[in-house]
């Protein structure tokens, strides 16, 4: 593969190749990803370019470095985890609970008055609303909005599955999220949805950045916390 300057830094487009693969499954799961020597050869870098790269898929959740034996493929999804946390989602099914989608929508909405995507955004962008169910009760309502020049369907039925395996799909590449939390009542839209009275909910608001650091996703999320809690565990 040639590496290409006007790209961004060489071990991020190494890490991108290297994920792709590992999606598409040319390294499977629990498989292990080719030596250090032969990925400097293959891709004319340098040994600490190489290894920047593999360390960022291991930050990712994507391989494991076993000392003595190489790295390992541990998941192979096109967004993994970014750090040693487990997802929330995760978290609830490990503990019994069925987490399932419900209702889509998905439409084009003007974003030229919006306080945060008028900064980051064309006037029109794509907003992408759903709902999951906890044990069958409406639990979390999420809004998504993907900038205009992805060219999204506007069938619902085709974000039924993952909305990031879908980005990924169309050339997206994930390098970084951040996630705000805090407390605010949803509209009365999102209320009936959720099948509660307006009022005062938990909510998280994610920033999704490329490896140009250019804002490729703002979601919002409302949890119903009096069905369950939001519960982040850490691994050490």
């Amino acid at each position: 593969m040639r590496l290409l300057r006007n790209k961004g830094p060489f071990y991020i487009q190494v890490k991108n190749e290297l994920k792709e693969r590992i999606i598409k499954g040319v390294y499977p799961k629990n498989s292990l990803i080719p030596p250090e020597p032969e990925l400097e050869k293959e891709f004319g870098v340098s040994k600490i370019t190489i290894r920047k790269a593999v360390e960022q898929l291991a930050i990712e959740g994507y391989v494991e470095k076993h000392s003595g034996i190489g790295t390992k493929v541990l998941a192979n999804r096109a967004v993994s985890k970014l750090s040693k946390g487990q997802g929330f989602s995760e978290y609830l099914l490990s503990t019994g609970y069925t987490l399932k989608k419900g209702n889509v929508t998905i439409s084009k909405v003007d974003v030229s008055d919006h306080p945060v995507l008028s900064d980051h955004f064309e006037q029109e962008c794509y907003c992408i609303e759903r709902i999951y169910t906890l044990n069958d009760q409406p639990y979390i309502h999420f809004t998504h909005y993907i900038p205009n020049r992805f060219s999204l369907s506007l069938d619902p039925e085709m974000f039924k599955d993952s909305l990031y395996e879908l980005l990924y799909e169309k050339g997206v590449y994930f390098n970084r999220f951040q996630d705000e939390f805090g407390v605010d009542t949803p509209n009365e839209k999102i209320a009936k949805l959720l099948k509660i009275d307006p009022k005062p909910l938990f909510q998280r608001t994610r920033f999704s950045y490329d490896i140009n650091e250019q804002l490729i996703e703002y979601s919002i999320g409302y949890y119903n916390t009096d069905i369950h809690k939001y519960v982040v565990n850490l691994n050490v």
